[in-house]
């Protein structure tokens, strides 16, 4: 059970978090706190595991919150919950596990809970050999509609070439980025991307299922059903054996 600390001057956006979290069976207690300082003080006398902050908070705000918290013996693990995407590479840069943008979904939220799990056991991994933490996963910079939105590579499921640009499609939407397929595909070959086609990339944490008849083949990831071309399908297969990544149903 995880227990969490919630820092928002806004009532109606704490007490919508708090119901979305009190459904999750992961969470244990849920603390409250409407300001930095009174986060500050309750961290002082009570020990959580991960601490979900807004960044627009009077006085002192959730970026120079989360500073203060690193300081505490026990740090718990950073998500920010804002509606004001500007915030996410600074927030990245903190360590945080995830950015979450108002208004909050169920099912972001419980994605945002499992790296929160898995933050935490890297933690007790690290602290029983001794060994230095896990590295923070990469972030990228996408542009949306006019504005810079920082996304996680894990998040990722598959990547389209267009032209000299590349369309990274994540579970809720796609972003273009000007980086040729090619440079993406030396890039990230050691995070599990594998090139299945001239215009796919495909993760291998993501796919559902691979459909082989005979030389042809095609990848399921989430909706979408990516064709395998003839020539690259003797690698993919041989990856596919080798890798310990099991694929996500």
């Amino acid at each position: 059970m995880i227990d969490v600390l919630i820092a928002d001057d806004e009532q109606p956006a704490v007490d919508e978090l708090v119901f979305l979290l009190g459904r999750d069976p992961r969470i244990g207690r849920i603390h409250q706190a409407d300001s930095g300082s009174e986060a500050i003080r309750l961290l002082a006398r009570e020990r959580v595991d991960a601490a979900f902050l807004d960044i627009h908070m009077p006085g002192l705000n959730g970026l120079d919150l989360a500073r203060a918290i690193q300081r505490f013996e026990h740090a718990p693990v950073l998500v920010f919950v804002t509606a004001d995407e500007e915030g996410a590479l600074e927030a990245f840069d903190l360590a945080a596990v995830d950015y979450l943008l108002k208004p909050v979904r169920t099912e972001r939220l419980a994605r945002s809970v499992t790296r929160v799990v898995e933050a935490l056991r890297a933690q007790a991994a690290a602290s029983a050999t001794d060994s230095p933490p896990a590295p923070q996963p990469e972030v990228i910079a996408v542009s949306l509609g006019g504005t810079t939105r920082m996304i996680r590579r894990d998040d990722v499921r598959y990547v389209q070439a267009q032209g000299d640009y590349a369309r990274l499609h994540t579970d809720d939407a796609s972003y273009l980025v000007r980086v040729p397929m090619s440079d993406l595909e030396r890039q990230w070959a050691d995070a599990g991307f594998v090139r299945v086609h001239r215009s796919y990339l495909v993760s291998l944490a993501h796919v559902a299922r691979v459909r082989f008849a005979g030389e042809r083949a095609s990848i399921a990831i989430g909706q979408a059903e990516l064709p395998v071309s003839r020539r690259l399908l003797p690698a993919l297969r041989e990856r596919l054996e080798s890798t310990t990544i099991r694929p996500r149903q």
